[in-house]
C-alpha cells in the first residue's frame, strides 16, 4: 500500500515498486543517513561492530557471520567508490539530513548510508511481526 493508508500487516509482493521507493525516496534516504550516523556513533571502532549495531537496530536479531560479512563487504566497496568521488560522498552523507557531525568523514558516512539503506530495505525490516 502507499503511505496514505495505515494497515496492520503488509502483504508480501513480487513487484519491484516497494523496493524502488525504499531505495530512492528522500524519506528513506534521510532515514538511512540517520541510521548510518547512529551506526558510527554507537557501533564501536571497527566496521564489524558498526555493521552489527545497524543490523541490531534494523532487524532486532543477531546477524549471522555471513550476513555481517556481506554488510562489511558492501561498506568497503561503497567506501572505495566514494573515496574516488568526494562530492558524491558529501551529497549522500548530508542531503537531505544536513551537515556532517563534527569529526565524521563524508566518505565513511556515505558508505554507511548505503549499508543502512540496504538494512532498511530488507523484507525483515519492512515486515517485522
Amino acid at each position: 500500500p502507499n503511505r496514505e493508508v495505515c494497515i496492520v500487516r503488509r502483504d508480501r509482493t513480487n513487484t519491484p515498486l516497494q523496493a524502488l521507493v525504499t531505495l530512492n525516496d528522500p524519506v528513506y534516504v534521510e532515514a538511512s543517513q540517520a541510521l548510518a550516523r547512529r551506526m558510527v556513533a554507537e557501533g564501536g571502532d571497527t566496521p564489524q561492530d558498526q555493521a552489527l549495531r545497524g543490523w541490531r537496530l534494523a532487524v532486532t536479531r543477531p546477524a549471522s557471520d555471513k550476513e555481517l560479512g556481506r554488510l562489511v563487504q558492501l561498506y568497503e566497496e561503497a567506501k572505495a567508490e566514494y573515496a574516488a568521488d568526494p562530492e558524491a560522498a558529501r551529497q549522500l552523507a548530508t542531503e537531505p539530513l544536513g551537515p556532517l557531525p563534527a569529526g565524521l568523514d563524508a566518505t565513511e558516512l556515505a558508505a554507511w548510508t548505503v549499508v543502512a539503506n540496504v538494512l532498511l530495505n530488507l523484507d525483515e525490516t519492512l515486515a517485522k511481526p
